[in-house]
């Protein structure tokens, strides 16, 4: 670069250019950036709060392009939804709950429902199926090791004592090596049914 052209850059370019005409999402306008303070025209639109049930866009505030840009890193779409609802917003139905106007059944032309949607090798319910799970886990005060646990056992989350001793005593006698004939291809299983008993105990 030659001398003196950065001064001569500086010279004929503004200190913060305003975004091209064509920045994508830019429209352009002479509203006001809705941050306090902002000199900056709000030419960007970044979404606004949401009302509980309303399953529509929402409202919209109008930001500057360095606002909206930091707004946008730190934007949550789940913000204030309970675990069940992030499971619904996440799950494969989401957004097939209702019918819009345009696809609603007239009689004998009702299109194809989301339920007819052939699935053979489990690949979407296997994944909404865990997603679910885990948030209800979490809502119950659940942890990953209680899960583990029970399912060592063969039983559903919130099982009573009883059951689970029950569990355990069955299970103990089944993976048992003198009940085997010495076999030890059982002893993990043992070992596995011994740990979740014992975290269990503690818990239930």
């Amino acid at each position: 670069m030659k001398p003196g052209t950065c001064a001569f850059l500086r010279s004929v370019l503004p200190d913060r250019p305003n975004p091209s005409p064509r920045f994508h999402g830019r429209i352009p306008g002479q509203r006001p950036c809705a941050v306090p303070g902002c000199d900056q025209h709000g030419e960007f639109r970044a979404p606004g709060e949401r009302r509980p049930g309303f399953d529509g866009p929402g409202s919209y505030r109008w930001m500057c392009l360095d606002h909206v840009r930091e707004f946008n890193a730190g934007y949550n779409f789940f913000a204030g939804m309970t675990p069940e609802e992030i499971v619904e917003a996440q799950g494969p139905y989401g957004g097939w709950e209702r019918e819009t106007r345009a696809f609603s059944a007239t009689g004998a032309d009702a299109p194809p429902k989301w339920s007819d949607f052939r699935d053979p090798m489990d690949a979407l319910g296997a994944r909404f199926r865990k997603v679910r799970e885990q948030a209800r886990d979490a809502a119950a005060g659940i942890s990953r090791e209680d899960r583990e646990a029970y399912d060592a056992l063969g039983l559903s989350p919130g099982a009573d004592l009883k059951t689970v001793r029950q569990a355990y005593s069955n299970l103990v006698r089944r993976y048992h090596p003198d009940r085997n004939g010495g076999d030890r291809r059982y002893e993990k299983a043992l070992q596995a049914v011994i740990a979740a008993y014992g975290h269990l105990k503690a818990k239930v």
